[in-house]
């Protein structure tokens, strides 16, 4: 794979939501190994979302492409001196190819060179236990903090009881 990373725009909005919702939920997120498709039914987001997203201050989507192919994608968020990613997809059928490992390390590099942010931080579903592991070895660590899962459901329920979001963060280096 020939993999390029660019910053979306507003037209690869609808893309964007599809693989989110593809990577994350329903069956065809069960062909890869970051599925929340036993835990949550309904969808990730959606195109307005994204949109949203994309035209707010601060915030950026990022595409990784296999040639014109939208294989990842990932949201940053600044907030004061940190990064928040977000949304980190990869097409489930190239899961464990090491697209989601070059789209984090793009992701923490932009929000160097946008934002000059110090600290990347991100929310796992906190019993995601082999994501949360793939993300301590990209350096993120726990931080002991979890808050609940959030409601919304209009695009989502939960298929388990108590679902909360355990908060990683790493610090970002220029080396």
């Amino acid at each position: 794979m020939a993999l390029s990373i660019a910053k979306a725009e507003k037209q690869d909005a609808e893309q964007i939501a599809a693989l989110a919702n593809a990577a994350y939920r329903g069956e065809s997120s069960k062909q890869g190994w970051t599925t929340e498709a036993d835990l949550l039914a309904g969808r990730r987001t959606e195109t307005e979302e994204i949109l949203r997203l994309i035209a707010t201050d601060d915030s950026m989507f990022l595409l990784c492409k296999d040639g014109a192919e939208l294989v990842g994608s990932v949201h940053l968020q600044k907030q004061a001196d940190l990064v928040c990613l977000g949304m980190l997809a990869v097409r489930p059928s190239l899961q464990g190819r090491g697209v989601g490992k070059q789209l984090l390390l793009a992701a923490e590099l932009a929000a160097l060179e946008t934002w000059g942010v110090g600290k990347s931080v991100m929310t796992v579903i906190a019993c995601r236990n082999e994501l949360i592991a793939f993300y301590q070895r990209r350096g993120y660590r726990r931080t002991g903090v979890s808050k609940a899962f959030p409601v919304n459901p209009e695009l989502w329920t939960p298929k388990v009881a108590d679902l909360r979001l355990e908060i990683l963060e790493k610090v970002l280096s220029a080396n």
